[in-house]
């Protein structure tokens, strides 16, 4: 129970003001727990990235695969795929997470993570393939590279309003994967 609590907390300390706002005082004070209480439960602010990682990943991830599940052919799993991901960037979650650089983060919570965006492109492979794409594992992770520069580009603020990002990142996407 305060575990969740303390991850709810660094999700909106992450989310509404980056990095710096996520401290062991700051979780404390969201919390009502004492300081020393919350170092119980986490020994760095990357083990709390780590953590809201590991919870908060999987979650996202079903919510693209069902999305793409939904989608009767390749090119609207393609367009499925692109608009889950970057749907999910206006999310409290998804916003802690990238608010965090990978810069912070031990080697093994990096590997974690860089292991569940590899989980993402390979969700795309098989409707790649299908499309005729040679390398399919190759154009996946591309893709998704168009993907990241798009959710980079809402998440900084752009002028552009996110909606039209989304749709200039999928006609890209989707006239890529026909080749």
């Amino acid at each position: 129970m305060q575990r969740g609590a303390l991850l709810d907390a660094a999700r909106s300390l992450l989310s509404e003001g980056g990095t710096e706002a996520l401290t062991f005082p700051a979780l404390a004070e969201r919390t009502g727990l004492a300081r020393s209480s919350v170092y119980e439960y986490f020994r760095s602010r990357a083990a709390v990235v780590e953590e809201l990682c590991a919870v908060d990943f999987p979650v996202w991830a079903a919510e693209i695969e069902a999305a793409m599940e939904r989608a009767d052919s390749p090119e609207a799993k393609v367009e499925a795929y692109v608009r889950s991901q970057l749907g999910l960037v206006g999310d409290r979650r998804h916003r802690a997470v990238v608010a965090i650089s990978a810069g912070e983060l031990d080697a093994g919570a990096r590997e974690k993570i860089r292991a569940a965006h590899g989980g993402l492109i390979a969700m795309i492979v098989d409707a790649l393939a299908a499309l005729g794409q040679e390398q399919p594992r190759l154009a996946a992770m591309l893709l998704q590279g168009v993907v990241d520069a798009a959710v980079r580009r809402i998440e900084l603020g752009a002028a552009e309003d996110p909606e039209v990002i989304t749709e200039t990142a999928l006609a890209i996407a989707l006239r890529g994967v026909r080749g």
